[in-house]
């Protein structure tokens, strides 16, 4: 199905051609003042200049030929030009009607599906995930699913960090504490074991306390330093003792990284890491040195990316340090040199911290410029801001350390719980389980219905409330509906009927504002514009429960169009709210 906004502009067009102007004019947007009329075209208003008119006479003539169409209830001219509408009860209901029984509830697909590539994650192997991880894989979990509903084919990468100094550092800690292990002998021809010589616990302790070491001011803080340079070194460069090391941190770190973003109904296509891209840096370097791009400066090589449209100066994307490393752009151009041969995406999505914003800007530049992707390539960095505190600085436990995701998430579920219990409607078991639900709901939401790139301050208490613009309260409203539908049994469902009242037709409407929001928010991308639609349409969904009585109406041909319209705002909610990566209970 059309959107609605180009169903309206559709009936327009041919009138604004028949008096003589460009149906370009004809565009329509929802109405500012809801209290004068529900849609508004002021095509008048950018006519006027250009067919030396008044705004009101270029109205009127729209107007006048319209009158009668079916589409409209009312449609009227007013001062200083603007063409207010109202949309026909029966056609209205049509509308609807139709959105009950297309796929995906009528959305408009793309006529070309593209291949996109959302890159998302960005957790490093061997640490916990913490709060500061929550943004992206909320964020990108979010943006993946948007461009998969639409239509599109999109592959969600995790980009872990595998490769840097953190692995010579744990190499290096547990050669100290473990020095009888194979990998450390020299000498040693057999195979290396299977089994991880340490645990997710054991790895997660072994990296701080090799990070702490290797920067005390001291020499043995230096040479220990020096040693896991060395290390990381070696193993860049395939020692097949480190290889080993390597591969059961891998092993070992994915399958808890796994579970801790499942636990937040987050997943990924692939789970590729700085090393996938290693292969492919010596011959990027090469071509752009070949191509006269990158040269030396102050002994490192780089690449210029200043444009003459720039607003500010823009310094030099490094590609190769001084002493012949490899950096975090270099890194990212290989993997998209990588990308490029697997998958040849259309557009490229990348949700990162928002201080990211100079590093994305160098490597997009510098990737166009090389003709790794086409200059025409829609390159997108979608910046987040930091999830802050009530004090307004980063969020952290009570005693001032960094969160744990898990810590987070339980902290959460138990508040989720406490609210749950307060109505005392479940068993305690229930409520657990569904708390986790909700709580997931409140983490998720809470997050999501921020604009991306704003800082957002975490409040818990606010969140899990079920009331208000949160998770929780949307939920509420799914239940509510379930249960008015549960009561007749779902027998009645039948045709929706023009609207009685106000409340009805305000409900009406909002729903078919559902494949302008979802097709417009992907392609802003931007999740919170779905987290204020659910919202208004949940309001909507409450004001019209309360004035209608609709399980003890007599007409049975209304009260079957009520339980239809009702069961069509839970299946748009259900759907929207999956598109933020939340599910609905059953009760609560």
């Amino acid at each position: 199905m059309k959107k609605i906004l180009d169903l309206i502009a559709g009936e327009l067009k041919p009138i604004f051609a028949q008096c003589g102007y460009d149906e370009a004019y004809a565009k329509v947007n929802l109405s500012n003042r809801p209290d004068l009329c529900e849609y508004q075209c002021n095509g008048a208003m950018a006519a006027a200049k250009a067919y030396r008119k008044k705004p009101i006479e270029i109205a009127g003539e729209v107007v006048e030929k319209a009158a009668g169409n079916p589409m409209f209830a009312e449609i009227s001219a007013v001062m200083p030009g603007f063409i207010n509408i109202r949309l026909n009860g029966e056609w209205l209901a049509d509308y609807l009607n139709g959105m009950r029984e297309q796929k995906k509830l009528g959305l408009e697909e793309p006529e070309k599906p593209e291949t996109i590539i959302v890159d998302y994650g960005g957790a490093n192997v061997a640490k916990p995930l913490h709060v500061g991880h929550l943004r992206a894989a909320i964020i990108g979990e979010s943006v993946k699913r948007m461009g998969s509903f639409l239509g599109h084919h999109v592959i969600g990468d995790v980009h872990l960090g595998d490769w840097g100094l953190q692995m010579g550092l744990i190499i290096e800690e547990l050669r100290d504490r473990k020095p009888d292990l194979p990998y450390f002998d020299e000498n040693f021809q057999g195979e290396y074991p299977q089994e991880p010589p340490f645990t997710i616990s054991e790895l997660e302790e072994i990296y701080p306390a090799a990070s702490a070491k290797s920067k005390e001011d001291s020499e043995a803080g230096r040479a220990f330093k020096e040693r896991a340079q060395t290390a990381t070194f070696r193993l860049q460069n395939g020692y097949a003792p480190y290889r080993a090391i390597w591969q059961h941190i891998m092993n070992v770190s994915l399958a808890d990284l796994k579970k801790n973003y499942d636990s937040l109904n987050v997943h990924f296509d692939l789970w590729k890491g700085e090393s996938d891209a290693q292969p492919y840096i010596p011959g990027l370097i090469q071509d752009l040195i070949d191509k006269g791009l990158a040269y030396e400066s102050q002994g490192a090589l780089v690449v210029d990316i200043a444009e003459e449209t720039d607003s500010k100066e823009l310094p030099p994307c490094i590609i190769r340090k001084s002493d012949g490393a490899a950096l975090y752009a270099t890194s990212d151009l290989a993997t998209i040199v990588e990308r490029e041969k697997d998958f040849h995406p259309d557009h490229y999505i990348y949700v990162v911290d928002k201080r990211q914003d100079l590093h994305f800007t160098q490597v997009f530049r510098v990737a166009k410029k090389a003709g790794i992707v086409s200059p025409d390539r829609k390159m997108d960095f979608l910046g987040f801001g930091t999830m802050n505190g009530r004090d307004g600085k980063p969020y952290k436990t009570r005693e001032g350390g960094v969160m744990r995701l898990e810590r987070l998430i339980a902290e959460v579920n138990e508040a989720a719980y406490q609210k749950i219990m307060d109505n005392r409607t479940v068993s305690q078991e229930e409520a657990r389980e569904t708390a986790k639900i909700v709580g997931l709901s409140a983490l998720k939401y809470g997050d999501l219905s921020n604009q991306a790139a704003k800082d957002y301050v975490f409040d818990i208490d606010r969140f899990t409330s079920f009331e208000g613009n949160t998770g929780p309260y949307i939920l509420y409203t799914i239940v509510r509906i379930k249960s008015i539908l549960s009561k007749d049994g779902g027998q009645s469902c039948g045709p929706i009927l023009p609207s009685v009242t106000e409340a009805e037709r305000a409900l009406q409407l909002e729903i078919t504002k559902y494949n302008e929001v979802l097709n417009t928010s992907f392609e802003e991308i931007a999740p919170h514009k779905i987290c204020q639609y659910v919202y208004d349409l949940s309001n909507a969904c409450n004001r019209f429960y309360h004035d209608t009585r609709i399980i003890t109406e007599e007409n049975q041909a209304q009260k079957a169009s009520w339980l239809s319209l009702v069961s069509l705002a839970k299946d748009v909610l259900e759907v929207c709210i999956g598109l933020l990566g939340i599910e609905a209970p059953d009760r609560m």
